[in-house]
This record gives C-alpha cells, sequence and structure tokens, in this order.
C-alpha cells in the first residue's frame, strides 16, 4: 500500500499548491485577473501593491494554510496508510517532506486550474518548510526579512533567502540529525530554490537594469 502513500506525495501537494488565493480573492473582488494586473504575478507582493492590505492579509493566510495543509496530509497519509513515520530520521523517509514542499511550490507556480500560470512560490514555499523544519524556516525568513529591510526589493530577498535552502537542509538535516537522506533533502531543497528563482528571472532583469519596484511602491490596478 505504500505506492498509494507516493502517490499522495506526488499530486496532494501539487493540488493543494495551485490553489492561488490572490487570483480568486481578486476575482471575486474586482472581477478582473490579478495576472493581469501590476507586475502581472499571482502572488503576495503585486495583491499588497495593487489591492491593498486586506486583501493582501487574506492571501496571505491563504498560502500558508495550503502549504502546511499540504506537508501534513502527505505526513498523515504515510503514517496511516503506510505505517511510516517521516517525521523520524532515524528512517530516512524525511525526504518524502522535501518532495512536498517542492510539490507545493510547483503546483502554485504551474497550478492546473489556472492554465499553468501561477505566482512566483515564495510565501508556499517558505509555509511548508516551517511545516517540515522550522529551523531552516527561521533562518531563511530572517535573510529574506534582512535583504528586504537594506534594500526594500521583494525579489532580491526571495531570490537570496531560497538560494540558502539547500544549505540550511544539509546543515540540519544531515550534519545536525544525521538524517540518512540529508544530502536527497539538501538536493530536493536546490531543486525548489531553482525553481522559485527561474520565476523571478524577470524580476532579476529589472533589478539589474535598476527598473525594479521597491517594497511600498505602487503599482497599476
Amino acid at each position: 500500500m505504500e505506492w498509494i502513500c507516493y502517490i499522495i506525495m506526488l499530486v496532494v501537494p501539487y493540488l493543494l499548491g495551485g490553489i492561488n488565493t490572490s487570483i480568486i480573492v481578486t476575482k471575486l473582488r474586482t472581477g478582473k485577473d490579478i495576472r493581469e494586473m501590476g507586475s502581472g504575478n499571482a502572488g503576495l507582493t503585486n495583491t499588497l501593491r495593487t489591492q491593498g492590505k486586506a486583501i493582501a492579509g487574506i492571501v496571505l493566510l491563504g498560502d500558508v494554510l495550503k502549504a502546511v495543509i499540504a506537508v501534513f496530509a502527505v505526513k498523515l497519509a504515510f503514517y496511516l496508510i503506510g505505517g511510516i513515520d517521516t517525521t523520524d530520521v532515524t528512517l530516512g523517509m524525511n525526504w518524502v517532506n522535501y518532495v512536498s514542499i517542492m510539490m507545493v511550490v510547483v503546483g502554485h507556480v504551474f497550478p492546473v486550474y489556472y492554465n499553468f500560470k501561477g505566482g512566483k512560490g515564495v510565501l508556499a514555499a517558505i509555509s511548508a518548510i516551517f511545516a517540515v523544519d522550522w529551523r531552516s524556516a527561521v533562518i531563511l525568513l530572517t535573510i529574506f526579512i534582512v535583504i528586504v529591510a537594506i534594500t526594500r526589493y521583494v525579489s532580491l530577498g526571495s531570490c537570496i533567502a531560497s538560494s540558502m535552502f539547500c544549505v540550511t537542509a544539509l546543515i540540519f538535516t544531515y550534519f545536525l540529525d544525521g538524517d540518512p537522506a540529508g544530502i536527497i533533502n539538501s538536493i530536493l531543497g536546490g531543486l525548489t530554490a531553482a525553481l522559485i528563482i527561474f520565476m523571478h528571472r524577470g524580476n532579476i532583469h529589472r533589478l539589474l537594469t535598476h527598473t525594479e519596484k521597491k517594497l511600498g511602491e505602487k503599482a497599476k490596478s
């Protein structure tokens, strides 16, 4: 019956990750598609710029909940169906949780519900990471906050913090916890980060050309 668990590991986080609160709430509020407003990204930052703090707060809550629920759904499936505790590092199955993180991000970025055009996956990623290893999440979130506080560029903070995920995964799971799957966790963290950075390629270009908007700057709605 373990094969059912592996299917759940791939499908459930992807489907839950694809539920885009930004698209849903903006559509309900304005009748418009958030992907045709502001920067064109269906994510928290663009929602804040075009819809305001209240709507952005709903998007924040929605993205956090879907990511956390997705990770715990996979953990529960492995425990109830396969009898496997993926949080027990001695079993070497923690990599399952890192696949869940990656699939949440894949679902958010390429949602089947919205013609495979979603957000950039930053909030979904950090929320899922918190549900797997709060130590990595705290460090990555701290890096993000420091970079944004100094530069006022959300995209720069997102890319730099994401790039460190493979490092924190390796340090905490492999070196500190002695997880046999620590190297795999790091690779999965790197793949997740690579996808997020790839989705920021437009932002990176604007950063290099000094045309990227800073935090607090309004976008056209």
